[in-house]
């Protein structure tokens, strides 16, 4: 017959006490430690016995048992850290919580964001202090980024068709990530730059005068990274069908050709359209709007802006076009392909999780 332990003491929870660890649980920045010890009495509190919540929350019996009778002689105060030997903190953590509170669900009366300052002045702490808190809790305040979301009825659809492309291409075909850079502008600026020095990076002047613009036309292979590009002045159906024609004749004939591409208005324009029906052998897929992110095109567009467009010098558009089709001959020179490695599966976990997040922010 199983030996059966000693019983263990009732444990009950005041309607105050459950709401507060209850909040301790819920709310994402407190400190995981005490949201643990929140979750081991809550699971107590239900009639479980300390191997049950032990097995349920990944804890050992020790653990829950500790946690208990901590809780049991001490209530709320029993789940906060003991006093450690050396210098007494002079920070507590109802302190830490309410600086993580107040700058995720409140802002300062004149700015939209908080800074160490002013938040220092809020609470009265250091701005050090303030500066380590956040630090400790993953917050930056003074850090943005943006985002769109996909509104598209067939996202899930397109993903998988796209990724499927990227992981298991065709046999017999060739898969291009096709986009246009449009706008691509020939800037000149006001003053001749310094070079670098040691000790000193480059300098150029902030202003510059406006020389025309041209536009990118690539198409990159996603197997090997090649590029085929094209430049024109506009971007419209028109120069969008004579690229094609430049795909057509640069690929192999007896390849199927994928094209990956946006939903912009002149990859659908009714011109494209009869070009493409009497061309068979091209296969179209729209990525869903807002996700240029899926396009492995954009990656290779970063690459020309971050190497060549942002301290680019030029007095007009014709040397523009000639440093772009220099740019993209070395490219293919050293062809480098941008490897896909997340499933469809894997990225529309992503994109829950991001849902679940902002769906739940402030509570």
């Amino acid at each position: 017959m199983a030996r059966r332990g000693p019983a263990l003491p009732e444990l009950t929870l005041t309607d105050d006490e459950r709401d507060q660890l209850e909040l301790w649980v819920r709310r994402r920045k407190s400190a995981q430690d005490l949201a643990l010890r929140s979750r081991i009495v809550l699971a107590c509190a239900s009639g479980a016995s300390n191997s049950d919540v032990a097995r349920g929350l990944g804890v050992t019996a020790p653990t829950v048992r500790k946690w208990r009778n901590r809780f049991l002689a001490d209530r709320l105060d029993g789940l906060r850290d003991e006093p450690r030997p050396g210098r007494p903190t002079t920070i507590g953590l109802d302190q830490v919580e309410q600086v993580i509170v107040d700058t995720l669900e409140s802002t300062p009366k004149n700015a939209t964001h908080w800074s160490r300052t002013s938040m220092a002045s809020k609470s009265g702490l250091s701005k050090s202090t303030i500066g380590r808190i956040w630090k400790a809790f993953g917050v930056q305040p003074h850090r943005q980024e943006g985002f769109k979301l996909s509104n598209d009825p067939m996202f899930t659809e397109k993903v998988f068709d796209i990724v499927g492309l990227y992981l298991n291409p065709p046999e017999s075909a060739v898969v291009l990530c096709v986009d246009e850079k449009s706008q691509v502008q020939a800037l000149a600026r006001s003053q001749p730059a310094f070079p670098m020095m040691p000790g000193t990076p480059e300098r150029r002047s902030h202003d510059y005068v406006r020389n025309g613009v041209t536009s990118l036309f690539a198409a990159m292979n996603v197997a090997d990274g090649t590029v085929i590009s094209s430049i024109h002045r506009k971007h419209r159906s028109t120069e969008f069908k004579k690229f094609l024609i430049k795909i057509d004749k640069t690929v192999p004939a007896d390849l199927d050709i994928h094209i990956v591409c946006d939903n912009y208005a002149t990859h659908k324009h009714a011109t494209v359209k009869t070009w493409l029906a009497k061309h068979p052998r091209f296969h179209m897929h729209f990525t869903p709007t807002y996700s240029s992110w899926i396009n492995q095109v954009e990656r290779l567009f970063a690459e020309v802006t971050r190497e060549l467009l942002q301290r680019s010098d030029h007095r007009n558009v014709q040397a523009l076009e000639k440093d772009l089709r220099a740019w993209v001959t070395a490219w293919n020179d050293n062809p480098k392909p941008f490897i896909w490695t997340k499933t469809a599966e894997e990225i529309l976990e992503s994109i829950a999780r991001y849902l679940k997040r902002i769906s739940g922010a402030g509570h």
